[in-house]
């Protein structure tokens, strides 16, 4: 009887252990009303990313890399501040300053890269200088949407999903866009 109820009891810790792990897992997906909602905030960003503003300034880049653009790092990068000039320059820039008017609602940031994964514009410093080799810019590159899991943001501490569409010349990507969603705000 003894053997008997202590198999009972370790059935049920094991499967109280697989249901709880399954319940993780499930959360991380999202539901279809929430996946409608995230699926109608790309379509707003794949309208923004073919923004003359924003096809203008990752054509611009892509033709001539500023020079310190060329010296930067990722290490460097984590050592400026979100109040260094160098780092304001891609905030106030047109494109940085298209971006900041769509900030708003659900969209607690946004970064514009170019084809090489660097940086263009942005509403807050980024913690990446390059996002080059990063699913968010290579598949963007490739021509497809990418979408992250739900995760807390290093920088803003929300809990956020992130999107990221091509830029597009004609049907050609030359850049990405990526843009973090607020799940509080979806």
């Amino acid at each position: 009887m003894k053997n008997t109820l202590t198999r009972i009891i370790l059935g049920l810790l094991i499967l109280g252990w697989a249901n709880s792990t399954l319940s993780v897992s499930r959360a991380d997906a999202l539901d279809p009303a929430m996946q409608a909602k995230v699926d109608a905030q790309i379509k707003s960003i794949q309208t923004w990313a073919s923004d003359p503003a924003i096809l203008s300034a990752v054509k611009a880049q892509n033709a001539s890399l500023p020079a310190d653009y060329s010296a930067m790092t990722q290490d460097k990068w984590k050592d400026l501040t979100k109040l260094d000039p160098f780092v304001r320059g891609f905030d106030k820039n047109p494109a940085g300053e298209f971006l900041k008017g769509k900030k708003g609602g659900a969209v607690i940031r946004l970064f514009l890269s170019d084809a090489a994964g660097i940086k263009v514009a942005f509403t807050t410093k980024t913690l990446s200088w390059s996002h080059k080799g990063d699913p968010k810019h290579e598949q963007p590159m490739a021509g497809k949407i990418w979408q992250g899991p739900v995760e807390s943001d290093k920088a803003t501490g929300l809990d956020q999903i992130q999107v990221s569409v091509p830029v597009l010349d004609g049907d050609k990507p030359i850049g990405s866009l990526v843009a973090g969603l607020s799940v509080s705000q979806l």
